[in-house]
């Protein structure tokens, strides 16, 4: 990292009371070395009343900081990951868990402050993550454009039938996908419900897209591994009585209806993860899996 900060936006996950005393020491940490603490708005409510501190809802917070902190887990930083992308914004990000270890809230709590130190002294290293570019085209023209971390997923309603769907990489078809749904993940989405659904674990230096049916029908659709340069398009084959969704990182999404096309690709914006420790991704990956215990 380079540069001075001279604000630092600070999130935590909504209701999370146990942050509370965590939040006041920040705000006094960062006042004690010059720099201004802007508080999303959600997390602003969980502190005590004082004198007045600056407050912003997520969207507005984006614009006005030099990094942001996050307090929770992955589904917090990654409701911020998508507003920063969304507002074509560079600032990185340090997650702080407050469980044992997050895949991208990877800082622990008695590491809060030494962290802090090398991000806003600008010795943290700083990794770059792959993001996707989601385009929904209905009735010809772009209904919905969204930029997600993880993945975009196609799924049927929980008491609906099996769905298909049509599945083009680039110019070349590829498959019919008969199955609750399909997923698209990033690198980094490999380890969220890609996982959960049997698909394959990739690095995050890994210049990829996987592709991962959701309890396919047949055991010939396997998830396989493309290129990230490679547009992914996905024709769902509906009837009337379908009901089909369609949903980014788990943060939004909407209903699909006939016709709809969901379109996949590698975004231009990246998301900046600040990596504070040596901690290794595979470290992280025994940590997390429980590799090799009995």
């Amino acid at each position: 990292m380079a540069g001075a900060i001279a604000h630092v936006g600070i999130v935590a996950k909504a209701r999370l009371k146990e942050a509370t005393p965590h939040l006041v020491a920040i705000e006094s940490w960062l006042a004690q070395r010059g720099i201004v603490p802007i508080f999303e708005t959600e997390t602003a409510a969980l502190m005590p009343a004082s004198a007045p501190r600056k407050i912003a809802d997520k969207d507005n917070l984006v614009t006005q900081v030099g990094m942001i902190v996050v307090l929770g887990g992955d589904g917090t930083l990654l409701s911020m990951a998508d507003r920063i992308a969304a507002a074509g914004a560079a600032i990185p990000i340090l997650g702080v868990n407050f469980g044992s270890l997050g895949f991208l809230t990877e800082v622990t709590l008695p590491e809060l402050y030494p962290a802090l130190e090398a991000a806003v002294g600008a010795t943290a290293a700083v990794e770059e993550r792959l993001m996707l570019r989601a385009t929904t085209i209905r009735n010809g023209r772009p209904f919905s454009e969204n930029i997600v971390l993880n993945d975009v997923v196609v799924t049927k309603a929980a008491r609906a039938r099996m769905i298909e769907l049509v599945v083009t990489v680039g110019d070349e078809f590829v498959t019919r996908v008969k199955a609750d749904g399909l997923i698209v993940a990033s690198p980094t989405g490999s380890t969220a419900y890609n996982l959960a659904a049997g698909g394959p674990i990739v690095q995050p230096n890994v210049d990829a897209l996987v592709l991962t049916p959701i309890a396919p029908h047949t055991l010939t659709n396997r998830p396989i591994v493309i290129p990230s340069a490679s547009a992914v398009r996905i024709q769902p084959q509906m009837q009337e009585r379908d009901e089909l969704f369609v949903t980014f990182d788990g943060q939004a999404g909407f209903k699909v209806e006939i016709g709809d096309e969901i379109q996949v690709r590698r975004a231009e914006e990246r998301l900046r993860l600040i990596k504070p420790s040596t901690r290794s991704y595979f470290e992280v990956l025994r940590t997390k899996l429980k590799w090799g215990e009995r």
